[in-house]
């Protein structure tokens, strides 16, 4: 089976535009969440979000797809890839979803013209991906996937299978999402917003909050980045997707989606689970959540979940949607290269049945060979990806 490994990262959040910006600012236990500047926030159920600033805005593209072709840019330029054969598995939650706000505006204010029907095509799933290839230059094949917060991870899934199958040497996979008033709205709605801090595995823990911005990995067969002298910073053994059917929002209490999706993830990787040296977990700060996560890592990896670190960057960068799994692999990334395991922040009072070690507040050095990374989101959308610190060796 054809090896693939991880040549190129980039990323947009409120942390900031860069991988190390945003590297060295979660290792520092800093916090990008803030009540929300853009648009008035007024009847949500928090003001603070995880808002990106100091971007260089246009007036052309909507948010989140300005945020895609950022971090794209960013993750192609690494590689060293001019993007000719380069495939696309783009991932959204929203979409262009401050297009669909501007385009209701318009709707109320009079009848639609050729700019308000543009900003209905902005706001299409598809048209993110469409730009990228354009723009980029990426004459692969492409794929456009909307799995709730499941989705960056699922995301690296399907380009993993593509290269696999031998459909593109190598393929660009990204997770993208803004904060709109109408998305957060409908998850406000939810009740999945915290009124307070997000605090994963604390006893006060009751929700999240979400972030924006995009996360983008390029993935390549290994053997295609070795002919060409390319920078590899991890391979990617395996990924798994499912679903609980079980509920809009809730997890089944045993965790048997999760379960059965670490499992497959584990399995795909050929992989045993005492061969994890570190978990980057969902951790939404939920109360459901955290325990059923907690209870399903036990319940794989058995005794080893005691011994290795498991953390959640979102009370740093906020709950980022489809680019939450993109982020949370390219953080996992950066935590194998430098040995170093990101903190989760406002754990202060754990809850007794969260019992690993969250690694509360500040970052701890960790030898880390190989890492899981766990998503999870609306509609019982599960995802998981095996990572490994790369090492050469015969094929």
């Amino acid at each position: 089976m054809r090896r693939v490994v991880i040549t190129g990262m980039g990323v947009v959040s409120c942390l900031g535009n860069t991988v190390d910006a945003v590297w060295e600012a979660l290792l520092a236990g800093r916090s990008g969440l803030a009540p929300m500047t853009r648009w008035d926030p007024a009847g949500l159920r928090n003001a603070k979000m995880g808002e990106v600033r100091d971007f260089p805005w246009d007036d052309e593209h909507d948010e989140a797809t300005q945020f895609a072709l950022h971090a794209a840019r960013a993750a192609l330029t690494a590689s060293g890839l001019d993007g000719a054969g380069v495939g696309l598995v783009s991932s959204t939650n929203f979409g262009g979803a401050a297009s669909w706000d501007s385009y209701l505006a318009c709707l109320q204010a009079g009848p639609i013209d050729a700019e308000t029907a543009e900003l209905f095509h902005e706001f299409t799933y598809s048209r993110t991906a469409e730009l990228l290839t354009e723009v980029l230059g990426l004459t692969g094949p492409r794929r456009v996937l909307s799995l709730s917060c499941s989705s960056g991870t699922a995301a690296l899934g399907l380009g993993l299978d593509l290269i696999r199958l031998g459909k593109a040497p190598a393929v660009l996979c990204e997770g993208h999402d803004s904060l709109a008033y109408s998305s957060m709205a409908g998850l406000s709605i939810l009740r999945t917003i915290t009124n307070d801090d997000i605090r994963p595995f604390d006893v006060r823990r009751s929700g999240t909050l979400f972030g924006e911005g995009a996360a983008a990995l390029l993935l390549e067969d290994a053997d295609h980045a070795q002919a060409r002298g390319a920078t590899i910073f991890a391979e990617v053994l395996g990924c798994a997707v499912n679903n609980n059917a079980y509920h809009l929002t809730a997890p089944d209490k045993d965790g048997e989606g999760i379960v059965a999706v670490l499992h497959a993830a584990l399995r795909d990787a050929g992989v045993d689970g005492a061969e994890i040296d570190y978990v980057n977990a969902h951790g939404t700060g939920t109360a459901y959540f955290d325990v059923t996560e907690t209870k399903a890592v036990k319940t794989v990896l058995g005794a080893h979940a005691y011994a290795i670190p498991m953390s959640s960057i979102k009370p740093a960068v906020g709950h980022m949607m489809a680019a939450a799994g993109s982020i949370e692999a390219l953080v996992t990334v950066c935590a194998m290269r430098d040995g170093q395991v990101p903190p989760t922040l406002n754990l202060a009072q754990p809850d007794p049945d969260c019992d690993l070690d969250y690694v509360p507040d500040t970052a701890k050095a960790a030898d880390i060979r190989t890492a899981l990374s766990i998503s999870s989101g609306i509609g019982g959308n599960n995802a998981a990806v095996v990572l490994r610190k790369w090492e050469a060796r015969d094929a």
